[in-house]
């Protein structure tokens, strides 16, 4: 007997409910991204207190989104590794590293992003 499939639009709805789920796991869970959501938090009260255009807006979310989503899927990355390889070794090492450093380039990014932003509005 086949089971009847979801519908699109409800696929797509439970699709929206894991990604939730998953991005509060994170928040829950993860000291990193607990960080990068208190430091987005100050910096979009600094956009409102600055009143940067619509332009930084622009700017200052997709740097928040970058980053926040590198340290996910960074995340993710490391607990496959550890799952599929729980002790040391150098090739998941090396995995693990690659991965933290396209949050470190995101992260670097990001705070060129804020300094173009706020460097002329504070000094």
């Amino acid at each position: 007997m086949s089971q009847k499939k979801d519908s699109l639009l409800v696929n797509r709805l439970k699709s929206i409910g894991w990604a939730y789920k998953g991005a509060l796991i994170l928040l829950r869970t993860e000291a990193s991204i607990k960080i990068q959501f208190a430091i987005a938090i100050l910096v979009t009260i600094a956009g409102f207190y600055f009143e940067i255009s619509t332009t930084e807006w622009l700017f200052q979310v997709a740097m928040i989104g970058l980053v926040m989503s590198i340290e996910g899927v960074n995340t993710a990355i490391e607990a496959i590794a550890d799952f599929v390889h729980p002790d040391h070794h150098a090739s998941i090492g090396h995995i693990k590293d690659v991965a933290a450093g396209a949050v470190f380039i995101a992260a670097i990014s990001a705070i060129i992003v804020a300094a173009v932003i706020y460097y002329p509005k504070l000094f």
